[in-house]
């Protein structure tokens, strides 16, 4: 990865004429894409694909910012709602309107004036719990909220940091949009007082800690509850062999935060051109309809078809909390300084 990021980064023409055919997309550690779908792109544009990926997305967003007037690549994936509005008031991003954008559903679509960004992805974050756990231990799994705080969920539940994770700040959304700008902080102290464990970023809490997920399980995770993905109990189904008749996590429908996930073509781009062209492909119906087994993610087009294992084992939440972009800018900063001191100090 240092070699990418050497040859990524470099000032020297490095990206130039003599690199034009590749074009650079950064995005966090989730990314993940079929490789016939890629080679299918590549054929077709001329462009090799080069991925840099570059940590959790919120540590990958406040890189690219930092490294903006000189960008590691072309195209940046990953920005979600959470974090929107810090890559656009810090001029991450160009202006283009990718093409047959039409085709986005109305409710994803931001930044209509400006076309800074174009919406790929859309998932829920919510509380993911072990089945194996609750059935042992005679304990119905929690569905809300206000179930986390209660003395029967002591010290089972983990989350990411909002500061430094998308999942972290989305659950933090959550909250906010559920209790109110005044009431998510008294939440959140009942949570701490409940022993809730914060880690750095989504990698560690569902791979380490949690003990329903496969690599959990290997790592002798011990609390039950992690914040996640809607989408994570059929990651678990299609990625074991051999495959369970269900999925051995449930999801807590009532603590589900909805998330969008942008990409764009960078200000600073050394390939204007490819990353057009790879921004193009990212809302074709090939690609959309690729994400669901890759990501874990459901497609933002119309017409795209979603897997029925995908929709079997993870649905999408009914009813989940949603937040204004506008709001989560104006309070998001703020929001987390507070959480801060009063999670983690």
């Amino acid at each position: 990865m240092a070699g990418t990021l050497a040859a990524c980064g470099s000032s020297d023409g490095g990206q130039g004429s003599g690199d034009s055919k590749t074009v650079t997309l950064v995005s966090h550690d989730s990314w993940a894409a079929s490789k016939d779908v890629i080679a299918a792109f590549e054929k077709q544009s001329g462009y090799k694909v080069r991925v840099l990926k570059d940590g959790d997305a919120g540590q990958a967003v406040n890189k690219a910012i930092l490294t903006k007037d000189n960008p590691q690549g072309d195209v940046f994936f990953g920005v979600d709602n959470t974090l929107l509005s810090r890559a656009l008031d810090n001029g991450l991003f160009q202006s283009y309107e990718a093409k047959g954008a039409e085709r986005i559903k109305a409710e994803y679509r931001v930044d209509q004036d400006e076309h800074r960004v174009t919406p790929i992805d859309t998932g829920d974050i919510c509380v993911n719990y072990d089945k194996k756990y609750f059935a042992d231990h005679e304990l119905e799994p929690p569905k809300s909220f206000d179930d986390l705080i209660k003395p029967q969920y002591k010290n089972l539940l983990v989350t990411e940091n909002a500061s430094t994770s998308s999942p972290g700040l989305g659950f933090l959304l959550g909250t906010a949009a559920h209790y109110g700008d005044t009431g998510w902080e008294g939440y959140w102290k009942k949570l701490k007082a409940n022993g809730v464990k914060v880690v750095d970023g989504w990698e560690q809490a569902y791979n380490q800690e949690f003990s329903g997920s496969s690599s959990g399980k290997k790592a002798k995770g011990d609390r039950p509850l992690v914040v996640s993905y809607a989408s994570s109990p059929p990651a678990e189904v299609l990625y074991a062999d051999p495959k369970p008749t269900a999925a051995p996590t449930g999801v807590a429908e009532g603590t589900c935060f909805r998330q969008v996930e942008y990409a764009g073509l960078l200000s600073n781009a050394k390939n204007t051109k490819g990353g057009k062209a790879l921004l193009d492909f990212l809302i074709s119906k090939r690609f959309q309809e690729d994400m669901p087994l890759n990501m874990f993610v459901y497609p933002v087009t119309e017409g795209a078809q979603v897997p029925p294992e995908f929709v079997k084992y993870g649905p999408q939440a009914k009813d989940p909390e949603t937040m204004a972009p506008a709001k989560i800018a104006d309070h998001r900063d703020q929001w987390v300084k507070s959480w801060t001191s009063l999670v983690l100090k």
